[in-house]
């Protein structure tokens, strides 16, 4: 007699699948909030959107980079979760949070190593496409003005990497405005960087994983 599958098994393969991913997703967030918060936020360098609207706020108000971070990217999402549904929305909060919270840490606990603009630069810029590649592999948007450049693809047909350019552009160009001039040549180095290591991370294959039925012969 032969039985074609093992239910507790599955679940346990399912649940082990899950778990694997939440700690990828997790590792992701947190290593993106640690390349920002020593080594980009110290140089008022922006990753992106949401990070150049926490450079801003922090300048005029004094906000911490975490929580501006926080709001900044949670503001983009309330105003697109109805887009794009709020499963996906999910996913996004809690990076968000995480990577939050590991900026408020590090900025606590760990001092910059380099102290050296060009130098924290290219080392934040690496460790920032890790992260962010880490969190696109797993399918999950790392910031909420990914979600607004989703949002303008899905009722507007624009590209989402053209929508990203010109949102990012303007609100680097506001910071370098605002504080100084440098910051946009910073902030796109920055992106260039952290986009090629994307891109090399991305083009491995997935490890797959197939889960054959087993099979007990008498």
């Amino acid at each position: 007699m032969s039985i074609p599958f093992f239910p507790d098994r599955w679940r346990l393969l399912f649940s082990r699948r899950i778990a694997i991913r939440f700690l990828l997703i997790t590792a992701g967030a947190i290593i993106q909030g640690f390349a920002m918060a020593v080594f980009l936020f110290p140089h008022a360098i922006p990753s992106g959107g949401g990070a150049g609207i926490a450079v801003l706020l922090n300048h005029a108000f004094g906000l911490p980079m975490s929580f501006g971070l926080w709001l900044a990217n949670t503001i983009f999402l309330v105003f697109t979760v109805q887009y794009l549904g709020s499963i996906s929305a999910f996913g996004t909060v809690y990076v968000i949070t995480v990577t939050s919270v590991s900026v408020n840490f590090f900025e606590v606990f760990v001092d910059p190593p380099f102290k050296n603009v060009w130098i924290d630069l290219l080392f934040g810029s690496v460790i920032l496409g890790t992260g962010v590649a880490m969190l696109i592999r797993q399918r999950v948007s790392n910031g909420g003005i990914g979600f607004v450049a989703l949002a303008i693809y899905k009722y507007k047909g624009i590209n989402p990497g053209t929508s990203l350019f010109w949102m990012n552009g303007i609100i680097f160009a506001l910071t370098a405005y605002v504080i100084d001039w440098k910051i946009i040549i910073l902030a796109v180095g920055c992106q260039w960087m952290s986009t090629r290591i994307i891109n090399w991370i991305h083009q491995f294959p997935a490890p797959k994983t197939t889960y054959a039925p087993a099979w007990r012969k008498k």
